[in-house]
């Protein structure tokens, strides 16, 4: 299925800055709210369901005998018609 990005931003940021982004996605999601995303002049407004899909990935890209990228990437997925995959997954633990 192809794919068709409807926003992206990629900065730097200090670990502060980017826990401070990711409890406003917390705090809408607890509040059932909309996320919108803006950057510049690029905006998209998102409204997850009640049980979206949450994927979360460790990573680490580049050359397998050398020094290369890590990175952790967290996921909501669900589809446009509102229906739900019903995969539980085993459970997820961040500490």
């Amino acid at each position: 299925m192809p794919e068709e990005v409807l926003f992206s931003s990629e900065s730097d940021h200090t670990r502060t800055e980017i826990a401070s982004y990711l409890r406003r996605v917390a705090d809408a999601l607890d509040r059932d709210d909309a996320i919108t995303l803006t950057a510049g002049s690029e905006s998209v407004r998102m409204d997850p369901p009640e049980r979206p899909t949450f994927e979360v990935k460790a990573e680490r890209e580049g050359p397998t005998d050398g020094p290369g990228e890590l990175s952790i990437e967290f996921e909501l997925e669900w589809p446009e018609n509102g229906e739900t995959k019903g995969d539980a997954g085993d459970p997820l633990e961040i500490e």
